[in-house]
C-alpha cells in the first residue's frame, strides 16, 4: 500500500479581546489537534495605532487581538514554545514591528531564533487594493517588505518573510485571471526590489521562501484549476524571469482561507457546505495542494465565531485528511483534458493582465488601475446576483425555509466585552509609566535615523521592541519619515454604462433633485479603521449610476470628519459602512455630532454586519435605515434613499 502524504497544517484564524484571552483560545485549539497558529490582530494594531488613539475607538479587540507592546506579545504566547511552533501572523503595514516583537519574545523564551518557523503576510499592495490597513506610500512600504525578507535570510532562514495575499483580491471582486495576475505582479515587485538587498548566490533561496495566501471560492472546479495555473505560472516566472534553476525554489508554496465573501447571513447553516466544497478546491489536486488551510466558521456573516464554531471548522479539515483516502493517491487530475483546457485559459488571461501591468511599470505603478478594475468586477458580480444570473441558495433562490436552530438564543455568536477597550488602555498606560523613557527615546531616534537613511529597519525595530516602544510610536516614526498614504477608492467620477433596472430610479432622482434645486447629494463615509470598503464602493457606484451627486473619500475617517464634510457638502443623506463590529460606539458618536451641528434633519443610513438587537439600538439613536448582507438588492437601497429625501424635497 503506498505511503500516505502528510496532511497540510491545520490552522484557525483567531484572536480577539485581549492577549490573555487569545492565548487561552490558542492553547485550547492546539489541544484539539490544531497544528499551527494563525494570529488575527485588531485593526488599530494592523494600522499602526495604539489602543488609546482616537481612530481606535470602538475597534480595540474586535476583529483580532490588540498588541501594543512587548508585554502584550509576551502574554499572547505565554506557555507556547515558539521554537516548536509554526506561526502565521496576518499583518502587513506593521509586519516589521510585529515580527520584531515576536523575535523579542522568542529570545526571552530562550529559543534558537534560527529555528523559528512561520510567516508574516507583509503584503502592502493588496492593502491598497482591498483591505485598507496601509500606513505609508507604496515605495517605502515596498522597501520595508524587502527589509524583512533580507533580515530573515540572515537570521530566520526557516521563516516566510512575505505572503503574497490574493485572498482579499477575490473578496474585492477579482476574477480568477485578475487574482492570478495581481498576486503574481505583487511577487514580481517584491523580488525585483529584493535583488538589490541580498547576495546573488542567496537570491534563489529567497525566491523559494516567498509564499502565497489565496482564496478558494464556491466554483471549486474553476478554483482548483486556478491553483494549478498558479503553480505553473509561478514556475514559469521563477525560471524565465529570474533564472531559478532548482525546482525546489520554484515550488508554489501557499496557504489558504476559503472564501468568506460568499458566506450568507440568510440560512447561515448552508455555509457549512460552502466551506467544505471550497476546501476541496485546494486539497483535491496533489500537485496544487495547499501547505496550510484555515477555514472560516459557518456563522461569520453573523458576527464573531465562538470557540465551538472554530472547532467545527477544524473538524472538517481533520475528517477530510484522516477519514478519507485522499492522501493515498497521486494527482487525480493529471491528463484530464477539461482541466488542462481550463488551466490554459486561466493562464492566458493572467498573462495578458500581467503584460498590461508591465506596460504600466509594474504593480506599484498600476495600483489605481488595479483598484478600478476590482471595483468594476465586483459591480458585475453583484449585478449577476441581483439579476438571478448567479444563484445563491437562500439569498436569491429558495429563500423560504425553516429558521436555523443554531442561531437562536443568547450566545449564538461571541460578543467582545465592551470593557475590553478600557482594560486594554489601562494596561497600555501602565506599560508607558513603567518603562525607561530614556531607553525608549534612544530607540526611537535610532529607528528614525535608519528609516531616513534607507537602512534595514529590522534591527532597530527589535531594539525598540525590547526598549518598550509601542505599536503607535513605531508607526508614528514611519509616518513622520515616509508620510501617510490614502489609497484610491476605485469609484469613478463619471457614471458607468449600466442601465438595467435604473431608468425608474434615475427619473425619481431627477424629480427630487429638481424640487431640491440641486442634484441629490449623497455622502458615503467609513468611520473608524474598518478597511473592508467593498460595500461602500458598490453603494457609491450604484448611487452615482442612478444620477446622485456622490462624495466618497475612502476609508479611515473619524465621525467628526464625516460630520464636517456633511456640513460642507450640504448632504441630503449620509450613508455609513462599518463591518468591523464597531457600529454602536461610532454611530452614537456621529449621531451626537450631527445633532450638535444642526444636521439632525439629514437622514443617516448604516450598513454592516449588524445583529437585529444592534439594529434596534441604532434606530433608537435616530438612524433612518439599517442594511445588512441580506440586503443585496442595491436598487432597493437606492429607492429608499430617494424616499428618505422626498419629504425634504417637497418642503423645498
Amino acid at each position: 500500500m503506498p505511503e500516505k502524504d502528510k496532511p497540510w497544517l491545520f490552522r484557525t484564524y483567531a484572536g480577539h479581546s485581549t492577549a490573555a484571552k487569545s492565548n487561552a483560545l490558542y492553547r485550547s485549539n492546539l489541544s484539539r489537534g490544531q497544528t499551527g497558529l494563525s494570529v488575527a490582530f485588531d485593526l488599530p494594531t494592523q494600522a499602526g495605532y495604539d489602543s488609546d488613539h482616537v481612530l481606535a475607538r470602538g475597534e480595540v479587540g474586535k476583529v483580532g487581538v490588540p498588541v501594543c507592546h512587548l508585554g502584550d506579545m509576551r502574554t499572547l504566547f505565554d506557555q507556547i514554545p515558539l521554537e516548536q511552533m509554526n506561526t502565521s501572523m496576518t499583518i502587513n503595514a506593521t509586519a516589521p514591528w510585529l515580527l520584531s516583537l515576536y523575535i523579542a519574545v522568542a529570545e526571552e523564551q530562550g529559543a534558537d531564533i534560527s529555528k523559528l518557523q512561520g510567516t508574516v503576510q507583509n503584503d502592502l499592495i493588496k492593502e491598497y487594493l482591498s483591505r485598507g490597513t496601509y500606513i505609508c506610500p507604496p515605495k517605502p512600504s515596498l522597501a520595508m517588505i524587502t527589509d524583512v525578507a533580507a533580515y530573515t535570510r540572515e537570521h530566520l532562514p526557516k521563516w516566510n518573510p512575505m505572503n503574497v495575499c490574493s485572498y482579499h483580491l477575490q473578496e474585492a471582486g477579482a476574477t480568477p485571471q485578475q487574482e492570478l495576475a495581481y498576486a503574481l505582479a505583487t511577487a514580481i515587485a517584491v523580488l525585483d526590489d529584493l535583488k538589490g538587498k541580498v547576495p546573488d548566490a542567496e537570491f534563489p533561496a529567497m525566491v523559494g521562501r516567498i509564499s502565497f495566501f489565496v482564496n478558494a471560492g464556491i466554483r471549486f472546479v474553476t478554483e482548483m484549476c486556478k491553483m494549478r495555473a498558479f503553480t505553473e505560472l509561478w514556475d514559469e516566472i521563477c525560471r524565465d524571469r529570474y533564472g531559478i534553476e532548482e525546482e525546489r525554489y520554484r515550488r508554489f508554496r501557499y496557504g489558504v482561507q476559503v472564501n468568506s465573501l460568499g458566506l450568507t447571513e440568510q440560512q447561515p447553516e448552508n455555509n457549512v457546505y460552502r466551506i467544505l466544497l471550497e476546501m476541496l478546491a485546494v486539497t483535491l489536486s496533489k500537485n496544487a495542494r495547499a501547505r496550510a488551510v484555515q477555514l472560516p466558521a459557518w456563522n461569520e456573516a453573523l458576527g464573531l465565531p465562538r470557540p465551538w464554531d472554530q472547532q467545527w471548522s477544524l473538524r472538517m479539515q481533520q475528517i477530510l485528511a484522516y477519514e478519507t483516502d485522499l492522501l493515498e493517491f497521486g494527482d487525480l487530475f493529471d491528463g484530464n483534458p477539461a482541466v488542462a483546457a481550463k488551466v490554459e485559459d486561466l493562464k492566458q488571461g493572467a498573462r495578458e493582465e500581467l503584460a498590461l501591468l508591465d506596460q504600466m511599470g509594474g504593480a506599484i505603478a498600476a495600483i489605481d488601475h488595479m483598484k478600478a478594475r476590482l471595483v468594476e468586477s465586483n459591480a458585475a458580480r453583484l449585478g449577476r446576483i441581483e439579476a438571478n444570473e448567479t444563484v445563491v441558495v437562500g439569498v436569491n433562490r429558495w429563500q423560504q425555509g425553516e429558521p436555523s436552530p443554531l442561531t437562536s438564543g443568547e450566545g449564538a455568536i461571541m460578543v467582545v466585552d465592551p470593557e475590553v477597550e478600557a482594560d486594554q488602555i489601562a494596561r497600555l498606560q501602565a506599560w508607558r509609566e513603567a518603562r525607561d523613557e530614556g531607553a525608549v527615546e534612544a530607540a526611537l531616534v535610532a529607528l528614525r535615523l535608519a528609516a531616513q537613511r534607507g537602512d534595514n529597519v529590522m534591527a532597530p525595530s527589535i531594539a525598540a521592541a525590547k526598549a518598550g516602544v509601542t505599536t503607535g510610536e513605531w508607526a508614528g516614526v514611519m509616518r513622520a519619515v515616509h508620510g501617510e498614504y490614502r489609497g484610491p477608492t476605485g469609484v469613478s467620477a463619471s457614471p458607468s454604462n449600466r442601465t438595467e433596472g435604473l431608468d425608474d430610479i434615475r427619473e425619481a432622482v431627477d424629480a427630487v433633485s429638481s424640487r431640491l434645486g440641486r442634484r441629490l447629494k449623497f455622502l458615503v463615509g467609513k468611520p473608524g479603521l474598518d478597511g473592508h470598503s467593498n460595500g461602500a464602493e458598490q453603494i457609491a457606484c450604484r448611487a452615482r449610476d442612478c444620477g446622485m451627486d456622490i462624495t466618497y473619500e475612502g476609508i479611515r475617517l473619524t465621525p467628526e470628519e464625516i460630520v464636517r464634510r456633511a456640513q460642507e457638502e450640504e448632504a441630503h443623506v449620509v450613508g455609513l459602512s462599518i463591518l468591523s463590529g464597531s457600529h454602536l460606539p461610532l454611530i452614537a458618536d456621529l449621531m451626537a455630532r450631527m445633532r450638535e451641528a444642526g444636521l439632525d434633519h439629514v437622514p443617516v443610513i448604516v450598513g454592516g454586519i449588524i445583529p437585529d438587537e444592534d439594529a434596534r439600538r441604532l434606530s433608537a439613536m435616530g438612524v433612518a435605515r439599517v442594511y445588512t448582507p441580506k440586503d443585496f438588492q442595491l436598487n432597493t437601497i437606492m429607492k429608499d434613499i430617494v424616499g428618505l429625501v422626498e419629504p425634504g424635497a417637497a418642503a423645498a
